[in-house]
């Protein structure tokens, strides 16, 4: 029974004082479909870097830069996406989503700003600096933010939950790509950069202005918000990081990343050299690939909310097994598609699924500073990817002896992930 509502009056007006637990009823005032909203704004504003391949030419063009000079750039971007990631986990756990997506905004929007201004110098270690390590800086902090809210907001639908915030990020460049070519042929490439970096400012701060975790008595309670989860899972990242488990799950994550952004960086001209694409062909190809990338996020973290992440992640290493070795020899276009759009779900849909894997196997105590120590191997993968594939086809002159190599890649991870599935519980 809640306690009696008590009145009082003032010469000015009536006022009452409620229960405190009625009190606490009314501040549970936040939509979690909003919080889902609030998370794909920060995603969707950030994932615009998978769309720098529009920006690739206008800045040669401007610069007088070469293609691997330029490249550097979004390879630098991943690489500190990665590695803030790694370190501000932590920080967001420790002073919450708002804040920390609001230091994302500032780091986001500032790289922006600041990659105007180093186009107006022509200087490329400007550019390095400003896209690259402070954008990068703010890719990291903005990615792993909503991750572990969104979690305690959905305990027991944790992969539709970070589904939907991830799948974000992987559309996000077909919202930016078209908005990005609009906007340089109207008003030029450094007003795009300033227009973008006004756009992106208000929609992150929208966004982490709304996002707060569900108070600690409706996430404990009954109804929509009981975890499935014992209490006692609860690892913080320095614990985590003292298991066999963390390890096996960062080198899966590791070679699906550089398996699959490989793949990514080839594919059109790929598609060209192998099966004779035309240039059009080839750029709806990677329009349809974008799609798979944001729609795999989704469709595959939800069904992991039913058949288990540990079999999920088995599914994704047999079926790139297998089509990475048929990519190898196929030479009729059909085929070739349909085994690239199966690849890159499985790659979209690794991302959404490795955020609810660590909380079913180390809780949501430290869930974005644990999440943010994974996503080390994005940074890494992020180079070691389009630099094995470009290695190994300089020495080769064939695109297929990669794609076998890969394929085998993915054998030690099915291996890895039927030992996580058999001996992987960690309480």
């Amino acid at each position: 029974m809640y306690a009696p509502t008590v009145w009082a009056k003032s010469p000015r007006r009536f006022f009452f004082i409620r229960s405190k637990r009625e009190v606490f009823m009314m501040q549970q005032t936040k939509n979690r479909w909003l919080i889902v909203l609030a998370a794909i704004g920060i995603h969707i504003s950030i994932g615009s870097v998978y769309a720098w391949s529009v920006l690739t030419k206008p800045i040669m063009q401007a610069m007088v830069f070469s293609l691997k000079e330029v490249t550097w750039t979004f390879s630098l971007a991943i690489l500190f996406l990665g590695t803030s990631a790694g370190f501000l986990g932590t920080y967001v756990e420790k002073y919450g989503p708002r804040r920390s997506g609001l230091i994302s905004m500032c780091f986001f929007v500032s790289g922006l700003l600041g990659t105007a201004y180093a186009l107006t110098q022509h200087s490329l270690l400007l550019l390095y600096l400003f896209y690259g390590v402070i954008g990068g800086i703010g890719l990291g902090t903005g990615y792993i933010t909503p991750v572990s809210t969104l979690v305690k907001w959905f305990p027991n639908n944790r992969g539709l939950a970070t589904g939907l915030a991830i799948m974000g990020f992987g559309f996000a460049s077909l919202v930016a790509g078209p908005l990005m070519q609009i906007l340089i042929a109207k008003y030029g490439l450094v007003e795009n950069f300033v227009i973008l970096a006004c756009i992106y400012a208000v929609v992150m701060t929208a966004s982490a202005l709304y996002l707060e975790p569900p108070k600690q008595e409706t996430a404990a309670g009954k109804g929509q918000f009981k975890a499935k989860m014992p209490e006692h899972v609860q690892y913080s990242v320095k614990e985590a990081m003292h298991t066999w488990q963390f390890y096996a799950l960062w080198w899966i994550f590791f070679t699906n990343i550089t398996c699959g952004i490989g793949l990514l960086a080839v594919a059109s001209p790929m598609a060209q050299e192998v099966i004779g694409m035309s240039p059009i062909a080839a750029a709806s190809m990677v329009g349809i690939i974008g799609l798979l990338n944001g729609g795999g996020r989704i469709v595959w973290s939800t069904i992991s909310d039913y058949i288990g992440r540990a079999n999920t992640y088995l599914a994704f290493f047999v079926i790139e097994i297998v089509a990475f070795y048929l990519l190898g020899g196929v030479n009729e276009s059909f085929m070739f598609q349909l085994l690239v759009f199966i690849i890159i779900t499985c790659y979209g849909g690794g991302f959404s699924c490795m955020p609810a894997y660590l909380s079913d196997l180390f809780g949501t105590k430290q869930l974005s500073a644990i999440h943010g120590r994974i996503l080390t191997a994005w940074g890494l993968a992020g180079i070691a990817g389009p630099l094995l594939l470009s290695v190994i086809y300089e020495r080769t002159h064939s695109y297929s002896f990669t794609l076998y190599f890969f394929s085998a890649c993915f054998v030690v991870s099915l291996l890895l992930a039927a030992v996580l599935k058999l001996k992987g519980k960690t309480a």
